[in-house]
């Protein structure tokens, strides 16, 4: 006998639900809606639009399926397509996040004139020289001299932040908020420093150990560097 819980047609007050399931076939789930939908619902020309979201729980529908299921719904001129939500990614959004929330390690020397970037957290073994910029979409850890530039957070994250063994930058940026370093002859000091931004949006550097306070989820990378 088949089943008849392949879809689930809920109401709510912002329209409708359909809930479709997870294991069965999609012919099969195609053909339930509309029987559903035929049973169910009769609409009149004077009754208003009705939103309906479709949710797919642990199934991915490819952009042709979503078209079928849109078209069989809205073959009730009152019932329309808000949006499909489901609990899986997809490929490219997941290559995506993984490659900003990845921390990639390079051993190299950034020189003059040089710009190394990277999607994610950049961990760098090696000087960034005068005039040579790095670039992360997240936070940036040098294990070396920061005498050039260093920009952490280029995707907008305000909670990125910039540490290194010693940090001479000509400039530092996240997000976008910038800090000239004007002062070439400062001391080195023997801690490691960080660079982060304050509630006032203002770039703050400080010992690197102020950032067990400022940014807690990084307490486990610290002890690393």
């Amino acid at each position: 006998m088949r089943s008849s819980q392949t879809v689930m047609i809920k109401g709510t007050k912002e329209g409708l639900t359909l809930h479709l399931d997870d294991h069965g076939s999609f012919y099969e789930i195609k053909r339930d809606l509309e029987e559903k939908l035929s049973a169910k619902y009769k609409f009149q020309k004077h009754d208003p639009l009705i939103s309906v979201r479709v949710h797919t729980g642990n199934r991915l529908l490819t952009p042709e399926q979503e078209e079928e299921i849109k078209n069989l719904v809205q073959k009730k001129e009152k019932l329309v397509i808000e949006a499909f939500d489901s609990n899986v990614i997809p490929f490219e959004e997941a290559k995506r996040w993984k490659e900003e929330s990845s921390i990639e390690t390079i051993a190299s020397i950034v020189r003059s004139g040089q710009v190394l970037e990277v999607k994610g957290d950049l961990l760098l073994i090696g000087d960034v020289n005068p005039g040579g910029t790095v670039k992360a979409g997240g936070n940036i850890f040098i294990i070396g001299m920061l005498k050039g530039a260093a920009h952490a957070g280029c995707n907008g994250s305000v909670e990125s932040v910039i540490a290194a063994s010693v940090m001479k930058a000509s400039q530092l940026r996240i997000a976008d908020s910038v800090a000239l370093i004007q002062d070439d002859s400062q001391e080195a000091t023997h801690e490691m420093e960080c660079a982060y931004l304050s509630e006032k949006n203002e770039i703050v550097i400080d010992k690197l150990q102020v950032l067990k306070k400022v940014r807690p989820i990084l307490n486990r990378l610290e002890g690393g560097l």
